[in-house]
Parts: structure tokens; C-alpha cells; sequence
């Protein structure tokens, strides 16, 4: 905490990554005042939002460690367009505290939380030792280990199976694997790696005891330099497939209002005190029988931040910049954070909706749905190609309604006329998970979508754009 900080006046800011969270930060940042310096791979030249940015500079071939993991890439081209700012989105680089660090060295603003945090937190192991020591419960763990079979193995035995394999610098459920036996473990742990370090440029992991059929919830914090922290509200991310959110909701339904509010005060006490800044997310696993459990920290800006968005009013990336640039919570969020009506977010991806492989194409036909209370976040466009370079995540939609039962008609009706042709997608599995009683109830924990496949059931046909604006009128 800093009662001297000088409140930074941005001028033009370098957004570090890709995609629909590319397209998100710059409508902020226009609508703040501040130009926009876009970056694209080869896989990605000629996607949309490159024309909505004030400047697009092509930073490397299309492999993430050759262009958007490239640090110094990055540096260069925000030195040579003049950026005084970078923000990094999420993934790639966005919980790198060694480029936080370069940014900053620099004489740039880094649009998120301060280097030393994202040290502290963004890394998995010592997020959890870091929380545990301020008294949040934990489910057991390793910390990091060698890549040395017989220690992994002697750390699950000692935790006992089943077990998780995490990065312990990544997020997003990317290398994530779950553990039940021994027989499996070495296999898996030699994925994990592989996949850690293609996604995140390290290879780092740990295990950790695997919970059977949580709820995963999770809280949106946001914080200025000076102590002030506020958890503007909580979602429910259970929904979910091999670990990665499928769905995503806000306000979380069916748990204790009174645990809720409990929670949160006690996150914002315990971030208030020891400093905590800018922007973050915190990651609590749920049952009837444990409460919450802390699970991670995320240092940076969310997937799922529009489903909290769209219940409380607030423009979350432009808070994350204008808090990244000094100014008090009170200042950018002068009145109390209430939670009005119900968000959910579906993810569409191009994958094959039952083998779920990923598949990379042309989008032919491309038109997403547009009513009320519908609101799409995405980085393509008709005729633009979908490469297998990168995350498959094609658009985010996002239905509000005035409760939660309004909110699920709205999006099924929203998925099933959102046309796209020339890859396979989801469309069909998501309908699906929103068919299903359980969902429909509330009765979600990260087993839910086990239960949607092991249920079959009739995918709606898909409909055209007019009926979409009638069901959501």
C-alpha cells in the first residue's frame, strides 16, 4: 500500500494478446479515451478486431512461443508505437510476474495486479501456502515437485489417490489432469508438462487432492494501491468438462446467502490488509459437508467477468485499468455492488461436440444471435479461419434475464440460433447441459456434465434469427 501514488494519465496501450478478450479491451479502452495498439501471428492476420484497434502490429508466427508468449517481441513493438501501457488479457502472458516485471521496467503501466503479487499468488503452490496462513482451509497438496517419477509418486501416495495434476503457473483447467491410481500417474504427469510448457512457457506442476463433485465458486475482486478492496460478486463455474468452464453463472444459485456474504467480507478483509491490487479472482471449491475451500488465485482478468458484469452494472476491464492506474476504489466504484437479475455464459467452441477434438476450419457461415439480453464477445468473423494454434473458443454468449429460469430461455433460445457453418461446435452439447434437469434445478457440482453424457437426449434443431427475437422479447 501506497498513500503517494501518482495517478497515471495512459495515452495508448499495447493489448498482449488475442482473440475475444482482444476485442473486449480495446471497446474499453476507446470508450476510456485511450488508443489502442493491437498485435496478431500469422494464424491471426485479418480477424476483426485488428480494424477496431487504433494500430495492429504483426508480432511473430503463428506458435504462442514465437508471438504472443514472446516477451520481448511485446516490449519492442510497445516501444515502437509508443504505448505507455500493456494489458495482457488472459492467458499467454497475463500471470507472468517476470513480464509484469519488464513492462514495468520499462516505464509502462502493467494493467494488472503488481508483479510482486502476481509472484505470489499467480503461482499456484504459493497461493495456497500464502492463503493457508491466513486461515482459509485448504484441500491437501503438494508443493512443486522435480520431474522425478519417484518423488511424484511417494507426494500422491502421501496425499492419497485420486489426485490432480496442475500447473502451478497456468490457469484456465489447461494441463490439468486428473490422477485415481498409481498405474496412471507417470503417464499423465509426462502430459501435463508437455502441455504446461507448450501453453505457458513452464513446466512447473504439483498435485493435488481431487474432490469428488464439488461446486466451483468463485469470487471478482477488484482493489486500488492504497488497501481499498471490494468482491463485487460471486459466480458459479461448476459446469464444467476435463476441467475447463463450460457454463458460467452469476449470481451463484442455491447456496447460503449468509455463507456468501461471509465469504466475501472475509476475502476483502484478509486482501485489504496485506495490499492485495487491481484485479483478481478467487477460487474456492464447495460442498455441503467442507464449505468453501480454497483452490486458486487469479491474478488477472477472467474468462467468465461478463456474467458479473451484466448483474452489477460494472465495466470490469475498465475498472482493472483505471485501478492499474492509481485511482481509488471509491472513485471507480462510488456506489455499494449489487447484483440484480441472472447472467450465464456459455463458451462455443469449435470442437466436435462428442469426441470434443478440436476443429480448425473456415467459419463459412458465422452469425451469431442477437436479441435482448443477449450480448456476444468474440474475436471472429464470417469468413475468417478458425486455426488449431490456439484455444478453440470461438464467441461467448451471454444471456441476462430477470431470474434464472428467464436467463437459461433466453440462452437456449440464443444457442440455438447462433448459425455456424464450416467447423464443427458445441452448440449442440451446451443445449444439451441447459436441457438437463439437473441444470435446470440447480443441482450443478463438476460431475454435471458426466451426468449430460451419460444422458442422451433430442438436440433441438436450430432456428433461425427471428425466432430467437421473439422467444427473448
Amino acid at each position: 500500500m501506497n498513500d503517494t501514488i501518482k495517478v497515471r494519465t495512459l495515452r495508448r496501450v499495447l493489448v498482449a494478446n488475442r482473440g475475444a478478450v482482444a476485442a473486449r479491451v480495446i471497446r474499453a479502452l476507446r470508450q476510456l479515451g485511450i488508443a489502442s495498439v493491437a498485435v496478431y501471428s500469422d494464424a491471426d492476420a485479418g480477424l476483426p478486431y485488428l480494424r477496431e484497434a487504433d494500430m495492429a502490429v504483426r508480432i511473430g508466427e503463428a506458435a504462442p512461443l514465437d508471438s504472443y508468449l514472446h516477451q520481448q517481441k511485446l516490449l519492442d513493438v510497445a516501444r515502437e508505437t509508443g504505448a505507455d501501457g500493456v494489458h495482457p488479457g488472459y492467458g499467454f502472458l497475463s500471470e507472468n510476474a517476470d513480464f509484469a516485471e519488464r513492462v514495468e521496467a520499462a516505464g509502462l503501466c502493467f494493467i494488472g495486479p503488481s508483479p510482486a503479487w502476481i509472484r505470489r499468488l499467480g503461482h499456484k503452490t504459493q497461493a495456497r501456502d500464502f492463503m493457508a496462513g491466513h486461515g482459509m482451509p485448504m484441500a491437501p497438496s503438494s508443493g512443486v515437485l522435480p520431474d522425478d517419477m519417484a518423488v511424484v509418486a511417494a507426494a500422491a501416495e502421501q496425499i492419497g489417490y485420486p489426485v490432480l495434476i496442475k500447473p502451478a503457473g497456468g490457469g484456465g483447467g489447461i494441463g490439468m489432469l486428473p490422477v485415481r491410481d498409481a498405474q496412471g500417474l507417470a503417464a499423465a504427469w509426462q502430459q501435463a508438462r508437455s502441455v504446461a510448457q507448450r501453453s505457458f512457457g513452464q513446466a512447473e506442476l504439483y498435485l493435488e487432492k481431487l474432490m469428488e463433485q464439488p461446486r466451483h465458486i468463485e469470487f471478482q475482486v477488484l482493489a486500488d494501491r492504497y488497501g481499498g478492496v471490494r468482491i463485487v460478486g460471486e459466480r458459479d463455474c461448476s459446469v464444467q468438462r476435463r476441467h475447463q468452464k463450460v457454463l458460467e453463472e452469476a449470481p451463484a444459485p442455491g447456496l447460503s446467502g449468509e455463507a456468501v456474504a461471509a465469504m466475501r467480507e472475509r476475502l476483502a478483509t484478509l486482501l485489504g490488509h496485506v495490499g492485495y491490487d487491481v484485479i483478481g479472482t478467487v477460487e474456492m471449491l464447495h460442498t455441503p459437508e467442507t464449505g468453501f475451500v480454497f483452490l486458486e488465485m487469479n491474478t488477472r482478468l477472467q474468462v467468465e467477468h461478463a456474467v458479473t458484469e451484466q448483474v452489477t452494472g460494472i465495466d470490469i476491464v475498465a475498472a482493472q485499468v483505471r485501478l492499474a492506474c492509481g485511482e481509488r476504489i471509491d472513485a471507480v466504484l462510488p456506489a455499494p455492488t449489487r447484483q440484480q437479475g441472472h447472467a450465464i455464459e456459455a463458451r462455443v467452441y469449435a470442437e466436435d461436440p462428442v469426441r470434443f477434438f478440436p476443429s480448425p476450419g473456415p467459419l463459412d457461415t458465422f452469425v451469431p444471435p442477437q436479441a435482448p439480453g443477449i450480448r456476444v464477445e468474440t474475436g471472429y468473423a464470417q469468413g475468417q479461419r478458425v486455426t488449431p494454434y490456439y484455444d478453440p473458443m470461438i464467441a461467448k454468449v451471454i444471456a441476462t434475464g430477470s431470474d434464472r429460469a428467464d436467463a437459461i430461455r433466453r440462452l437456449r433460445a440464443a444457442l440455438e440460433a447462433f448459425q455456424i457453418a464450416g467447423v464443427k461446435t458445441n452448440l449442440p452439447f451446451l443445449l444439451r447441459v441447459l436441457a438437463h434437469p439437473d441444470f435446470a434445478d440447480a443441482r450443478i457440482d463438476t460431475a454435471l456434465t458426466q451426468r449430460v453424457l451419460a444422458t442422451p437426449l433430442q438436440t433441438p434443431t436450430p432456428k433461425q434469427p427471428e425466432t430467437l427475437t421473439e422467444r427473448a422479447a
